[in-house]
C-alpha cells in the first residue's frame, strides 16, 4: 500500500535553518517540560535542526532520545547539532511518520513539533505516535495556525504573503491552520485523555523584529516556497520582491508587533 506524503513547504535553504536553530526546548516545548524527567525515552518526530531534540536529551539523560527525519539529508543537520553540543544520548532514524519503523511500546514520551502542518495525514501520524508510545506514557504535539497570525502594522504585501503561503502549504497536502485542529485530530486517533494547550511567539523588540523580518525577507526570495510560488505561477518575481521590502519595512518599525498562535496537545497513550 502506498503511504500519505506530501511536500515540505519550507524546505532547507539557509533562511528556514536561521528560523529553525533559534527555537529551543523552552520557547517551543514548554507545555511538556514538566512532564520530563532523567532516565525517560523520547522519540522526536521531524527534529529539524536538532537544537529542541538537544535540549530535551539534556532533560532526560541518562535516558535517551531518538531523532526522526523523512531524509538522510535533513537528519545529518540535527546529528550535526548535537556533535556541536556534545550530546551523546541521542540516536537517528530515517522514517516517516505516517508508518514508524519503531517497534510498538517504545518511547516514554513521543514529541513533534511543527510537524503535523506538514503531513498528508495528520490523524494516521498521531496513531502511529500513539502506537510506539509506552501505555501510560505522553504524546506530545505543537502546531502553528497561520489564520491566526497577528501583525502590525497592517501593511497589504503581508496580507498576500499569508495568502500565498497558506495556498502553498494546500498545494502541498499540509493544513498551515493546524494548531485549532489538534484536538479533534488526536481525538479521532483515539485518544482519550487528552490536555489542550495553547501558547505564542511573539516578536516586538527591536531584536526580534530584526531576525524575524530579515529572515522572511530572505525566504521569501530564496527558500523552497519562493521556488514553488514562482513555478507554480502563484506569484510573480516582481511581487515576491514587494513582500520582501514589506518585511524589511515591517522590522523597522518601532511599533511593529507579530504573534503567532501555537496548539498543543499532551495525550496520555
Amino acid at each position: 500500500m502506498t503511504e500519505p506524503r506530501a511536500t515540505y513547504t519550507h524546505g532547507h535553504h539557509e533562511s528556514v535553518l536561521r528560523s529553525h536553530r533559534r527555537r529551543t526546548a523552552e520557547d517551543s516545548a514548554a507545555y511538556l517540560l514538566p512532564h520530563l524527567k532523567p532516565g525517560l525515552t523520547l522519540l522526536d518526530i521531524g527534529c529539524g535542526p536538532g537544537t529542541i531534540t538537544v535540549d530535551l536529551a539534556t532533560r532526560v539523560t541518562p535516558g535517551s532520545v531518538t531523532a526522526v527525519e523523512r531524509t538522510t539529508e535533513a537528519l545529518d543537520l540535527a546529528r550535526a547539532e548535537a556533535q556541536r553540543r556534545n550530546v551523546s544520548n541521542v540516536d537517528f532514524v530515517t522514517s516517516d511518520v505516517h508508518a514508524l519503523d519503531l517497534a510498538d511500546d517504545t518511547f516514554d514520551v513521543v514529541h513533534a513539533h511543527q510537524v503535523l502542518q506538514h503531513v498528508a495525514d495528520p490523524v494516521q501520524a498521531l496513531r502511529e505516535m500513539r502506537r510506539v508510545c509506552v501505555p501510560g506514557g505522553i504524546v506530545a504535539v505543537r502546531d502553528a495556525d497561520y489564520a491566526g497570525f497577528i501583525w502590525y502594522p497592517r501593511l497589504a504585501p503581508l496580507d498576500r504573503w499569508l495568502e500565498l503561503y497558506q495556498r502553498a502549504a494546500r498545494a502541498n497536502g499540509g493544513e498551515p491552520d493546524a494548531g485549532r485542529r489538534l484536538l479533534s485530530w488526536a481525538q479521532q486517533a483515539g485518544f482519550a485523555d487528552i490536555t489542550p494547550t495553547g501558547s505564542m511567539w511573539c516578536f516586538a523588540t527591536d531584536e526580534t523584529r530584526d531576525w524575524w523580518g530579515d529572515m522572511w525577507a530572505d525566504r521569501i526570495l530564496r527558500s523552497d516556497l519562493s521556488r514553488q510560488l514562482l513555478d507554480s505561477g502563484l506569484a510573480t518575481a516582481s511581487e515576491l520582491e514587494e513582500i520582501s521590502a514589506a518585511w524589511r519595512a515591517w522590522a523597522a518599525a518601532p511599533d511593529g508587533w507579530f504573534a503567532i498562535p501555537n496548539g498543543e496537545i499532551l495525550c496520555r497513550a
